[in-house]
């Protein structure tokens, strides 16, 4: 039996295993959700030009004693530059135009009153120098990074992609993922009735909502009986069509469980099996020979979650190019127990106090194959291993299912 591995080792191994799964060119209407793989930089100067904030009249300021202006034309968004060549007249001006050329200031129309072509200023408003533009350039210079490699494209990245004319841009590749669940007491959803001894299948569902939760959208969900020729048969034609293999259960060291020897054969190294935690410890991980990423996963079903969320997810996340982030940290409103040698897992229902500071309640469930409560948490904590219970005002970092 192998040694288990600690939490921290188990992740620092997955994570230096991973390989990339490559990048393509989509249009831009594609790519929301994706990971962006391409740096974008500045088009153009933004704004691109002197730009009007208000609604009301472009005037020469000069000293600011002038009260009263002659309306001399009209600069609308979208209109080539108009121009000012006498400090008496005005041009009227709205919302994004170009600042016409010879004026200085910008006068909101409720500081108005006009008069046919005759506008004067409100009598206690005094106009300033620069007032209300939007300066050439000071959003962003032409050259400038706007976007790294990495970002998740979410509606502000999109608005910069459209707004600098990036109509196709390069992100990363989503690998395509098969789901296998494993055990002959395994009945399809709709069976009805469930005969002795069997239960329906449910781990798989929850990984693919997981997966689908994070944007990897090409899920296959399959499954095998306890049966080493039909577990390699069904694994093989797996890691010919699929970059990612996530299997449930199978994998711990039971007379049935074939996983580990199956996959052996099809030449996937192991990069681990077994790590000092609670609940999830028999989980293995390995490395196809096409460079495939194979996580087997415990049969129990909040194993099988707490696995997805510390390690699947993250390192497919990394694998297509974003940045590792940890765990969210939290601090615990209540005492939860610990091990003195295994890491823990416990789920958790979050809120915030009156300060802000986000806390989270532990809601432990009875057996790691207790997932009726699961719904009503929001994630888990992990807690490494201790003599003594974790106390209410705790640190530690959060999980979202």
């Amino acid at each position: 039996m192998s040694e288990l591995i600690p939490v921290h080792e188990a992740e620092q191994r997955i994570r230096s295993s991973l390989p990339s799964f490559g990048t393509e060119q989509v249009p831009i209407d594609r790519a929301a959700g994706r990971v962006l793989r391409q740096a974008v930089r500045a088009e153009c100067d933004q704004p691109p030009f002197d730009r009007v904030m208000m609604d009301g009249i472009a005037i020469a300021l000069g000293d600011g004693s002038r009260r009263t202006f002659t309306v001399r034309g009209r600069q609308l968004a979208g209109m080539h530059g108009q121009s000012l060549d006498d400090p008496s007249g005005c041009i009227e001006v709205t919302t994004g135009a170009v600042l016409p050329a010879g004026c200085d200031c910008v006068v909101p129309v409720e500081q108005c009153r006009r008069d046919s072509d005759r506008v004067e200023l409100v009598a206690d408003w005094q106009p300033q120098l620069r007032q209300f533009i939007h300066p050439r350039g000071s959003d962003c210079r032409q050259g400038d990074e706007l976007l790294a490699p990495g970002m998740r494209l979410r509606a502000p990245e999109l608005a910069v992609l459209a707004a600098n004319g990036l109509d196709r841009v390069e992100v990363a590749r989503m690998p395509a993922v098969a789901i296998v669940a494993t055990g002959d007491e395994l009945a399809e959803v709709d069976q009805r009735p469930l005969a002795e001894g069997q239960i329906r299948r449910s781990n798989d569902r929850a990984l693919a909502a997981a997966l689908h939760g994070r944007g990897f959208d090409d899920v296959l969900l399959t499954r095998v009986p306890d049966d080493l020729a039909a577990t390699t048969q069904t694994l093989a034609g797996l890691l010919a069509s699929r970059q990612v293999l996530v299997l449930s259960g199978g994998v711990s060291v039971g007379q049935r469980d074939f996983v580990p020897a199956a996959l052996r054969e099809l030449g996937v190294t192991q990069v681990l099996h077994r790590i000092a935690q609670r609940p999830g410890k028999p989980m293995w991980f390995g490395i196809g020979p096409q460079r495939q990423i194979v996580f087997a996963l415990p049969g129990n079903p909040v194993s099988a979650l707490v696995c997805a969320v510390r390690y699947l997810l993250p390192a497919l996340e990394q694998a297509v190019g974003l940045p590792g982030v940890g765990g969210e940290p939290v601090v615990l409103a209540a005492p939860a127990n610990t091990s003195p040698t295994l890491t823990c897992f416990i789920p958790v229902r979050v809120h915030h106090d009156g300060a802000g500071r986000t806390l989270a309640v532990p809601v432990p469930a009875p057996t790691s194959g207790d997932f009726s409560g699961l719904p009503h948490t929001d994630g888990v904590i992990e807690l490494p291993p201790s003599g003594t219970p974790a106390a209410a005002g705790t640190v530690a970092p959060l999980y979202r299912w």
